[in-house]
């Protein structure tokens, strides 16, 4: 499993390298959270459960991030559950 892992994400990074424009960044960061995400479960040798689950985060947090970085807007907590968007 560990070569598995290993060929996997360096495949994302490499094509997260290939599509990084201004239009892509929300792939590319999707692409490079995958790929720590990847990464950080094969290091820690976990279950196939929890190395899906620990790519999805990542490819979540990765896009959360780009999005944020291309509109320069971040969601603060209102502490009632809401959020308020304002620059960063």
């Amino acid at each position: 499993m560990t070569r598995i892992t290993i060929i996997g994400a360096l495949a994302g990074l490499t094509l997260a390298g290939c599509v990084d424009t201004m239009d892509n960044r929300e792939l590319t960061g999707a692409a490079i959270g995958a790929g720590v995400g990847l990464i950080g479960a094969a290091a820690f040798d976990v279950s196939t459960g929890w190395v899906v689950a620990s790519t999805l985060a990542g490819a979540a947090a990765g896009t959360l991030i780009a999005r944020n970085t291309r509109t320069n807007q971040c969601a603060y907590s209102n502490g009632d559950g809401t959020y308020r968007t304002v620059p960063c």
